[in-house]
């Protein structure tokens, strides 16, 4: 067991003595005339006929009403996909981070974050109410001086391995050597470098060879539906089941969805033309932005393409000028960025032809110069 997660085997041991610990993996099958579930007009256990007869409704949260075959069966998929022993669905990538973070750390523990974290690992480590130090981005002496300082009964590094708003992937190998030095717990967000990165797009994590004690990842982005998860060691799944709010206090995710993840999971494991030819659009993108001296991201690479405009008052009228010219990109603007850093964050996907590059290029070059 890592060491960052022994905790966890004594207070699941601790919920036992007190007569809390909640039944783990429950099936909702085979328990007779439900009596317990939230589904007050009877909708929620309907089958839909455009979904092969699978049930809507989750009816419940999972702790009261069961685990739905579908349900487990993504996160045996998720769980093998990112490398960990067991993985939990959460509704929403929001919902997992303020769920995992409050849940493993807490009063006297440290958190170490970076300043570009996702608004939901800033939430999750507020919630925790642990000490919390934010280091710039990217930083990874930084961490090691923040870990360094006395003090921290508990101690975790929170990052993302592809940061949404920058194009950035973060020095993973070197967090994992320093986190190891002190004695943390390495936490990784790849919400948006799953189905992009890595050995079947299994993200940075894999793609570098590194063990996350902690790997959160989405379902709503390159796999194109719902949801999202937490994946580690059996016994932090456990315990996130008996101690993460935002799931045991939640209905759990619908059967119907969580089958079409499933299928789009298994579908983006294998599809590696498809990220070639993400990475073949990006670098297209990329060159055309650099040869007319537009401002990205140093550093930048991948499918997110932030082009820099700098006051956002210009930032919003440039991007009604690309929209003038049929090309849908957003500004992205203080507080979601620094102030003097607004910028329109381009995404490319693999559907979109070389011909499609080069009309988002011309539309922003024409906007911005």
């Amino acid at each position: 067991m890592r060491a960052a997660l022994e905790f966890l085997q004594r207070e699941l041991a601790g919920l036992e003595d007190a007569g809390l610990r909640r039944d783990y993996r429950m099936t909702d099958a085979g328990w007779g005339l439900d009596a317990c579930s939230n589904d007050y007009l009877g909708y929620g256990g309907e089958c839909g006929k455009s979904v092969g007869g699978v049930r809507w409704g989750a009816r419940g949260s999972r702790l009261v009403v069961g685990d739905p075959e579908e349900v487990r069966a993504l996160e045996e998929e998720v769980a093998s996909w990112v490398g960990q022993e067991a993985a939990l669905v959460f509704s929403s990538g929001y919902a997992a981070n303020v769920g995992v973070l409050p849940a493993l750390a807490g009063r006297g523990d440290r958190i170490v974050s970076d300043e570009h974290c996702h608004a939901s690992l800033i939430d999750g480590c507020r919630l925790s109410r642990a000490d919390v130090t934010v280091v710039r981005h990217r930083d990874v002496a930084g961490v090691a001086r923040a870990l360094a300082r006395p003090g921290g009964r508990r101690r975790w590094v929170v990052v993302e391995s592809y940061y949404s708003m920058e194009g950035t992937v973060a020095p993973l190998g070197e967090l994992r050597q320093v986190c190891d030095e002190y004695g943390a717990g390495l936490i990784v967000d790849e919400a948006h470098a799953l189905g992009v990165f890595g050995p079947g797009g299994a993200g940075v994590c894999r793609a570098e060879g590194v063990a996350a004690d902690v790997v959160v990842g989405t379902l709503g982005k390159a796999v194109g539906v719902q949801g999202a998860f937490v994946a580690s060691e059996g016994v932090a799944v456990e315990w996130l089941w008996n101690r993460a709010r935002s799931f045991v206090f939640s209905t759990g995710v619908s059967p119907a969805v969580a089958g079409r993840a499933l299928e789009n999971v298994r579908r983006a494991r294998r599809d590696e033309e498809g990220r070639a030819r993400v990475h073949g659009n990006a670098a297209r993108l990329r060159a055309r932005a650099a040869a007319a001296g537009l401002r990205v991201v140093a550093g930048s690479v991948g499918p997110i393409v932030p082009v820099i405009v700098g006051a956002a008052e210009a930032c919003v009228a440039v991007e009604r000028r690309v929209a003038q010219a049929g090309v849908r990109i957003k500004g992205i603007r203080p507080p979601t960025v620094p102030a003097g850093t607004a910028r329109l964050r381009v995404t490319v996907r693999a559907t979109m032809t070389p011909v499609d590059v080069d009309r988002i290029g011309e539309a922003l070059i024409g906007a911005v110069g």
